[in-house]
């Protein structure tokens, strides 16, 4: 379980993120279709998960458009944004502000992608949505980069992601 903090109080995820040089698990995750993706969806592929709580929160947002930023940028590399959002919300944020390098996932109904992964905040204000962590993973499905943002409202280490892509 790892602490990390909201608004400087203490909450908990339900585990610690994978190791890096793990594989990176299987998942299923719904698209703006509301199709599903799995990890295979991406295969051969170099991907960042930006995993966040929700689109709707000004931290949440700035990170989506930052990787989207970069992500025109990159070689045979997808920035996959998760949160708990409703595809319906991601879709429309990134209508609104003109993203489209990045791709949305959604981990409704069941949150198991976060479970999986030791993500999910189990206390406080945001119980059952995600933390704030990065996770990048090489074409061939072992992660090169974890990081846990300490603090939900900070930013996470966008350089250090991307580096080590």
């Amino acid at each position: 379980m790892a602490s990390i903090t909201l608004g400087g109080n203490p909450v908990h995820t339900s585990g610690e993120l994978p190791a890096v040089g793990s594989k990176l698990a299987d998942f299923k995750l719904v698209q703006n279709d509301l199709s599903v993706a799995s990890l295979s969806t991406f295969a051969g592929k170099k991907l960042v998960l930006n995993i966040f709580p929700s689109v709707d929160t000004g931290t949440c947002a700035t990170s989506v458009r930052t990787f989207n930023a970069s992500a025109s940028g990159l070689e045979n590399t997808t920035v996959l944004c998760i949160s708990r959002d409703l595809p319906f919300a991601q879709k429309r944020f990134c209508g609104a502000e003109g993203l489209e390098n990045v791709v949305n996932l959604s981990d409704f109904p069941t949150g198991a992608f976060g479970k999986a992964n030791g993500l999910e905040i189990v206390d406080g204000p945001l119980a059952g949505l995600h933390s704030r962590a990065i996770i990048v993973v090489d074409a061939d499905g072992t992660i090169t980069h974890t990081e846990q943002v300490a603090e939900i409202a900070n930013e996470p280490n966008y350089e250090a992601a991307l580096a080590a892509l």
